[in-house]
Order: structure tokens, then C-alpha cells, then sequence
């Protein structure tokens, strides 16, 4: 049971990501390369952020519950505004590294475009923000133990997530159960991982167009997907706008990125086209 609910939650928060990578990144190394430095830039943003985190708590009175889930709830958002920052320096560096780029291409045409960066890039935020938010739901899955067994949600490992378990595993002493305080994390760890994605091509573009009513758009929901987390353990009320969000995010990506209805037709009737000669 444990193996099944490991696999299970993997593909869940893992699966759309992993299709993404094998099938438009991974045969391409300057892609490859672009994912794992959008990557290591999310990772630099959590570093900033737990120190300033870490700081914060040592100079507070541990004791205060109502401070330290303050602390949290700004630490949250200040991560989120620091990934943001992070995100944009990794666009004015790779805005300057084109020429750099071009020179490790194997074809005599023009660089990687930025549309094609911005996808890559936010995949890779995508990607490393969903292992951290994860990786120790799924650790847990494996066992000792039954979920559900004390009356809570049995649904634990599949709407767990890591915002909201950071936010109050500091101010769960006095609380009954532990499950009660860890919601939302498969599914919203596939969201987010798609949000990333959605929001790196849409932030770049707002970049390159100075379009800066998109970049604070981003931003905007960015928070707003981090503050409804914190809704949790009412997740029948934060994921449902989260995913709303990924649609909207999805269809304004798709059409930013050059997409139209006319394309999206058109790939319909090859798919269909395809289908009927096969």
C-alpha cells in the first residue's frame, strides 16, 4: 500500500513535468543546460530566503505562536518575491549570454529564442520548486503508518503541500494531529510546477516587451497561489482557485507564445488526419 501511494503521488506531481522534459528538453543539450541553471537560480532564491527566515527566528521569541506563524506567512511571501527577483536576473543573464549561446549550437541559425528560453527556464523553477515541496511527503508515504487512521483526511499524501507545512509545523505543539497541519501537496505541487512553467514564459515576454503590467501580474498571482495555500486544512477552498489560475495562466502562456485557435485547429485536424490514415 505504501509503494502504491509513493508511485502514485510521484506521478501525480511528477508526471506532466516529466513528459514535458522527455519529450521538448531532453534532446536538446543547450535546453538540458538552460533547465539546470533555471533550476540552481530557484535554489539560490531558497537559500536567501531560509537565511533571512532562519535570522528572523532566532531574533524572535520562540514562544509566541501568534509572532512566529507571522514570521511564516511573511517569510512565505517574501520567498515568493525573492523568486521573482531571481527569476528576472536569470533572464537579463541570459538575455546577455545569447551570442554565448548561439556559439554552442550545432546549426549556423540564430540562437535559442527567448520564448523558448522562458519555457525552459520555468520548467526549471517548475521542476526544483515541486522536488522541495515533495520530497519529504513521499519519504513519509513509504510508512510506518495508516493515513487517516485518527479521523483525518485520508487524502493527506495526495492534497499535501509545502507552504502550508512550513508555515505552521512551527506552531503545531499544542495541536492534536500532525495530518491536520500538512495539506496540499501532490496537486498542488503538479500546479505550481505548471504555474512556473506558464509564469516564465509570460514574465519573460513582459521583459522583452517591457510590458510591466504583465511582470506584476505575475508576481500578483504568484502571491496570490502562495496565499491561498495558507487557506490549508480548508483545501476544498484553495485548490479549486489554484487550478483556475493554471488555466488562465495556461491559455494567456499558449497565446503569448505566439499560439492561436487557428494553430491549435490546425493541430487537431493532423492529429485526427494522422489517426484515420494510421
Amino acid at each position: 500500500m505504501t509503494l502504491a501511494v509513493f508511485f502514485g503521488c510521484a506521478f501525480i506531481a511528477f508526471g506532466p513535468a516529466f513528459a514535458l522534459f522527455v519529450f521538448t528538453i531532453a534532446k536538446d543539450p543547450l535546453r538540458v543546460i538552460i533547465l539546470i541553471a533555471g533550476a540552481f537560480f530557484w535554489l539560490l532564491s531558497l537559500l536567501l530566503s531560509s537565511l533571512v527566515w532562519f535570522i528572523a527566528i532566532k531574533a524572535s521569541n520562540s514562544q509566541d505562536l501568534t509572532l512566529q506563524r507571522g514570521l511564516l506567512i511573511f517569510g512565505v511571501f517574501f520567498s515568493v518575491l525573492l523568486q521573482e527577483v531571481f527569476r528576472f536576473t536569470y533572464y537579463r543573464l541570459l538575455r546577455k549570454a545569447t551570442e554565448g549561446l548561439a556559439a554552442i549550437t550545432d546549426d549556423d541559425g540564430s540562437a535559442i529564442s527567448v520564448r523558448q528560453m522562458a519555457y525552459v527556464a520555468g520548467l526549471g523553477f517548475g521542476i526544483m520548486s515541486g522536488a522541495f515541496s515533495m520530497i519529504n511527503v513521499l519519504s513519509d508515504s513509504l510508512g510506518p503508518g495508516t493515513v487517516g487512521i485518527f479521523g483525518d483526511s485520508q487524502y493527506y499524501f495526495i492534497t499535501a503541500d509545502m507552504p502550508s507545512s512550513k508555515i505552521f509545523r512551527r506552531v503545531k505543539t499544542n495541536l492534536k494531529s500532525s495530518s491536520l497541519i500538512q495539506k496540499m501537496r501532490a496537486l498542488m505541487t503538479l500546479a505550481l510546477t505548471l504555474l512556473h512553467t506558464f509564469w516564465g514564459v509570460l514574465f519573460f515576454e513582459g521583459c522583452e516587451k517591457s510590458c510591466w503590467w504583465v511582470i506584476a501580474a505575475v508576481v500578483s498571482l504568484h502571491l496570490l497561489v502562495a496565499g491561498l495555500s495558507l487557506l490549508n486544512p480548508l483545501y476544498e477552498g484553495s485548490l479549486p482557485p489554484v487550478y483556475g489560475i493554471t488555466l488562465l495562466m495556461g491559455v494567456w502562456a499558449f497565446f503569448s507564445s505566439g499560439g492561436s485557435l487557428h494553430s491549435l485547429n490546425a493541430l487537431c485536424t493532423r492529429r485526427k488526419a494522422e489517426g484515420e490514415s494510421s
